[in-house]
């Protein structure tokens, strides 16, 4: 298979994507909503063990990071880790990881539409949160470049707010980088739910994995642009933490309905508040449309192999992106978007791509060093991590996801038996 090109032949998508693209469309799925919404819960789970829990997330986000760039490297094709568990683990691996993808990412797409809609417009979110996805859909089926693009100008509005946060937080006098030392509370059950909860903003690189059909010399591209992504994601994130919690210290920011805005009003700059409401609004559409792009991609990989509807594998011939996947992607969500909670979702798809990553990290151990196999720990550390995390996430998240996923391999026994006895 060439990795080389602008485009994977007549009936492939076109590699219009360089390192910047992926960087910035990585960013988008990262610093999006969840940095404006992930930190109340966690520091609920975590207490003053909250920086620790952030750094848990970051080195589990850091060991799939890496399996998933080799991977992808190797297997530069639309699906992600669907694709990589069935070519090194088999097809009912594969499957698993691509059930897992999709369903717990359709749940994150409606849950990050709400978030859209509780801060545009409270009253009517569900509202707000269906044409969001009615309006993004619609963008992503005018080709790919036109996502990455909004995704650049969406990531570079969320970062100048979030600086502006970060600056007045740590001028502030009400600043007490004491509130920063861990504290009596911080326990390993607390610590690891709330990495759990923070993991799940870190994930987004996948997109970048998901994609892979769509980037130039992915050989190259891929394992440069992920590793870029996450760490200037660390960066952004630590600097928040710090500032949120020398501002409002663990307990008040477990409390916060809107940790952000909250903080910059302890700071004494009341005026930002509005500005970091707006800056939320643009990372959560910006989130949105590189999550719906991602899941899309893999609806498209595993429709090819017939796990899902075959008419979904279907390429435009002009724009050349997958614009049934697409519609049908966004159908669903704007069907969630209108009947869906919020809280409930992010606990719920927390689980589905922790178990994703597994998968991925298990494909990984199997690669050789002519393959570019990451060093052993790598993969070995991320699949322990994300078995830890996921099982210490919130109970109703952990059977929800364990339901959801002991449906998928249900399904999927159902279609091997239906198929070896038509042979």
């Amino acid at each position: 298979m060439s990795t080389m090109g602008s485009s994977t032949g007549a009936g492939g998508l076109k590699r219009r994507l360089g390192v910047s693209d992926a960087v910035m469309i990585g960013l988008g799925s990262m610093i999006g909503a969840g940095i404006f919404a992930a930190f109340a819960p966690a520091a609920d789970a975590a207490g003053s063990g909250l920086l620790l829990a952030l750094a848990l997330a970051a080195i589990v986000a850091y060991c799939n990071a890496t399996a998933s760039a080799r991977l992808a490297a190797r297997y530069p094709e639309s699906g992600g880790t669907y694709v990589y568990g069935r070519a090194r683990l088999g097809d009912f691996w594969g499957w698993l990881a691509g059930w897992a993808f999709v369903v717990g990412k359709t749940a994150s797409c409606a849950a990050m539409a709400l978030t859209f809609g509780l801060y545009v417009w409270p009253d009517q979110a569900h509202a707000v949160a269906v044409a969001a996805v009615v309006a993004l859909t619609a963008l992503g089926c005018g080709g790919v470049r036109r996502g990455a693009s909004a995704t650049r100008a969406a990531v570079v509005v969320v970062l100048a707010v979030l600086a502006a946060v970060v600056t007045a937080c740590l001028s502030s006098g009400a600043a007490d980088l004491a509130r920063l030392d861990l504290g009596a509370d911080t326990t390993v059950g607390g610590t690891l739910q709330a990495a759990g909860l923070l993991f799940f903003a870190f994930a987004g690189y996948a997109r970048i994995a998901t994609l892979g059909e769509e980037v130039r010399d992915p050989a190259r591209t891929i394992p440069r642009a992920v590793p870029l992504a996450l760490g200037i994601t660390l960066v952004v994130y630590a600097a928040v933490a710090v500032g949120v919690l020398a501002v409002l210290g663990p307990y008040r920011l477990a409390g916060s309905a809107a940790p952000l805005a909250d903080a910059v009003r302890a700071a004494g700059v009341p005026g930002l508040a509005p500005v970091v409401r707006a800056g939320a609004a643009v990372a959560t559409l910006g989130s949105l449309l590189a999550l719906l792009l991602g899941v899309s991609r893999t609806t498209l990989a595993m429709a090819r192999d017939r796990h899902l509807p075959h008419a979904l594998a279907a390429v435009h011939p002009r724009s050349r992106v997958p614009r049934r996947a697409e519609l049908a992607v966004g159908a669903v969500v704007a069907l969630l978007a209108a009947t869906a909670d919020v809280r409930g979702a992010i606990g719920f798809s927390s689980f589905g791509v922790l178990a994703y990553y597994a998968v991925a990290c298990a494909s990984a151990w199997t690669l050789t060093p002519g393959e570019g196999r990451p060093p052993r720990w790598v993969p070995l550390v991320g699949l322990a991590g994300c078995g830890a995390l996921a099982l210490a996430l919130p109970a109703v998240s952990v059977m929800s996801g364990a339901a959801v996923l002991a449906l998928g391999a249900a399904v999927h026994g159902v279609r091997k038996a239906t198929a070896d006895s038509a042979r």
